[in-house]
Order: C-alpha cells, then structure tokens, then sequence
C-alpha cells in the first residue's frame, strides 16, 4: 500500500500488483476492525457488572453503618409510603440492606443468578435492568400491600419500609428461567396465545414467591420482581446484536 501512495507511477506500470496490494490492505484493515469489535463485545458482556453491584452493596452498606448513628438510614435509604416523600429512595434502597445475613444472602443470590444474565448482555443494560426492576419491585410492596388492607378478608398490614436488592435478584431469576435455550425451543415448539403465556408466568411467579417466603420477607416485591423477569426474558429484552455480524454487514 505504501509503494502505490508514494510511487502511483508504479501502479500504472504494474496496475496488478497494485489492486493486490490495496485488496489486502482494505482486508487487514477490516480484520482489525473485526477483531477490535469482537474485544470491545466480549469486553462488554463480561460478568463485570456483577462485580460492580457487588462493591456498590459494600459501600452502600458501609454508608449506612456510618449515618445510623446519626439516625438517617431510614431517610437516605429506606422506601417508605407515601413514595413520593422521598423518591430518592426508590433508587437507593435497592443496593441497601437490613444486615449482614441480608446483605449475604442477596450477594449469593446475585452472583448465582445475575453471572448468566451479565455474559448474555451488556453492562450498561444489565445494571439498568437490576435498578428498574428493584426500584419497581420495591414500590409495588409499598403500594400494593396499601392496597391490599382495603380487602378485609386478605388480612394485610401496610408495609412500614422497603430495603434490599431481593426484587432485582428475583427480577434476574425470572430473566434467567424465561429467557435460556431449553425454554426459548419449548416455546417456539409450542404455540401458545400470549393471554395463556403470561398467565402461567404470574402462576410461575406466585408459586416460586410462596417457596421462598420467608418471615419478613417483601413476598409482593419478590413477585413483582420475578414476574418482570420472567417477561423480559420471553421477550429477549436484555438481548443485543453481534457486533462480528454487523462488521461482516459492512464488508
């Protein structure tokens, strides 16, 4: 390439070699391209955000230890009714936690159901995923669990306040069970109305929410977080094109 820029003279004379050597230029600079596109992929559905939700729970739990001697972690990171109150808390309540045995359980649940769902998507749409659907879950507990204290026969109580990732973990189970290979081909195997689909989803979400109360536990939150899931991974929503395709497209 750099004898047909500084001598073209030549190119005329040997207009073959020529069109050779610009013909593997333009390849090798497309195989660069290529490969510089596959780096920045693989780069970006790296389980790398995992991590980074992780290292956001320590520090936000290490906030909260030291603002809870000055009485301000309900403030700052509890969701409490009405929402709008303190909005703020729809956010920051989902990466905050009400102990250590909390904070662990939900650091385990993440790792195990958050790492496959990390590998198929890109960081920035997993960690959008995570906080809207925590944020989701955790005013669903508010508001529902309100609502429900109008029907007498329920028996609820409001919910005082709202803390942990649990809605967003959930949220990545759902995702995960609706959205891997051996449910994709069952269900394009089968065809089932989406009416039908999405009422075995919300039974799929109550009774996996039953099998993991536990007493405290925000079971409206969780139900609504793994029901979210469970229809974004029969949409794909979290899935994005290969960049490989789309350099090849360009060629």
């Amino acid at each position: 390439m750099g004898q047909c820029v500084e001598t073209p003279r030549q190119c005329v004379e040997t207009p073959r070699q020529c069109v050779e050597t610009l013909r593997w230029h333009v390849y090798s600079q497309q195989y660069c391209f290529t490969v510089a596109s596959l780096s920045i992929h693989m780069a970006s559905r790296s389980g790398t955000a995992v991590f980074e939700i992780l290292a956001v729970f320590l520090v936000v739990y290490a906030i909260q230890f030291v603002t809870a001697f000055a009485g301000l972690v309900g403030l700052l990171f509890v969701l409490t009714p009405p929402v709008t109150e303190s909005p703020w808390t729809a956010i920051t309540s989902v990466y905050a936690h009400g102990g250590p045995s909390h904070l662990l359980s939900n650091a385990v649940a993440l790792v195990l159901f958050g790492w496959p769902v990390a590998r198929a998507t890109t960081r920035v749409r997993f960690h959008l995923f995570f906080l809207a659907t925590g944020s989701l879950a955790g005013i669903s507990q508010i508001l529902v669990s309100d609502w429900l204290t109008i029907l007498p026969v329920v028996g609820t109580t409001p919910s005082v306040g709202v803390i942990g990732a649990s809605g967003g973990v959930f949220a990545l189970l759902g995702y995960l069970l609706a959205s891997n290979r051996l449910s994709s081909s069952v269900a394009g195997s089968i065809d089932v109305p989406a009416g039908v689909s999405a009422l075995v989803f919300v039974v799929v979400a109550a009774v996996l929410t039953w099998a993991t109360a536990s007493p405290g536990a925000a079971l409206i939150a969780h139900f609504t977080g793994l029901l979210l899931g469970l229809l974004a991974g029969w949409v794909n929503l979290l899935a994005d094109s290969h960049p490989q395709r789309d350099a090849q497209a360009a060629v």
